[in-house]
């Protein structure tokens, strides 16, 4: 019995206005949540996405960012013109000139690609076309087996995984991975299944290779674990 991906989560300083950004640039209807905002998916995304207080200051390139799609060079045209309307930049992150994807960054300086149509890979997966992380081989193989998600591409290094239902795809690039700064500033959010008990799952997840880590989180329901590349994720109660 595996866990399902409730929510991705970023960790903001100001919650409201980030999720009153993503909310414009999705398409997604805001909702109050237990400790922040969430978005709820208008697709077969199949998460939320939730916003929670943080006073800690980005540092360093994220981990993970969203790759979005285009149906055509003028879709991919208003996805970023209405991003930049709604308060993201323009960022250089390394790409080349000739790369067809456009790198943005949101009010926060979370990183996201706006990628040109005819993308293969991505095609069929929905506006939100991938979760697209810096992280290892091994890692890939930990999510999947965390999440019962199939792999969808191993070569080179590189791995994919998707969820048998559909939607975005979670990639990691492989080898050589940045130096983490810090906590994450975007991270999962797992639920075991209603029938489901908390303790078996984080037992499950120490068995595929987690760890149980503090990061200053006190006495809360959730447990707070850090995959086999050290990223942060939650384990909450059955719901």
């Amino acid at each position: 019995m595996t866990s399902n991906l409730l929510a991705v989560c970023f960790d903001a300083n100001a919650p409201l206005r980030l999720a009153r950004f993503w909310a414009g640039v999705l398409g997604w209807e805001m909702a109050g949540a237990h400790d922040g905002i969430a978005l709820l998916p208008s697709d077969d995304t199949g998460f939320r996405i939730r916003f929670v207080s943080t006073q800690e200051q980005k540092a360093g390139q994220n981990q993970m960012h969203f790759d979005l799609t285009s149906t055509s060079l003028e879709d991919q045209q208003q996805t970023v013109a209405r991003s930049l309307g709604l308060g993201a930049r323009h960022i250089d992150i390394g790409q080349r000139p000739e790369e067809g994807h456009v790198v943005l960054a949101d009010p926060e300086g979370n990183e996201f690609c706006v990628i040109e149509p005819g993308n293969n890979f991505l095609a069929d997966c929905g506006f939100i076309g991938a979760l697209a992380c810096d992280g290892s081989q091994d890692v890939g193989y930990f999510w999947s087996k965390a999440l019962g998600w199939p792999m969808v591409w191993d070569q080179d290094q590189e791995t994919a995984i998707r969820s048998p239902r559909g939607g975005p795809k979670i990639t990691w690039g492989g080898p050589p991975l940045k130096p983490k700064t810090g906590r994450n500033r975007l991270h999962f959010d797992l639920a075991p299944p209603v029938d489901g008990d908390q303790q078996a799952e984080v037992d499950r997840l120490v068995s595929l290779g987690a760890t149980r880590t503090d990061i200053g989180q006190g006495e809360v329901s959730w447990v707070v674990m850090a995959d086999p590349d050290g990223n942060e994720f939650c384990v909450l109660t059955p719901r």
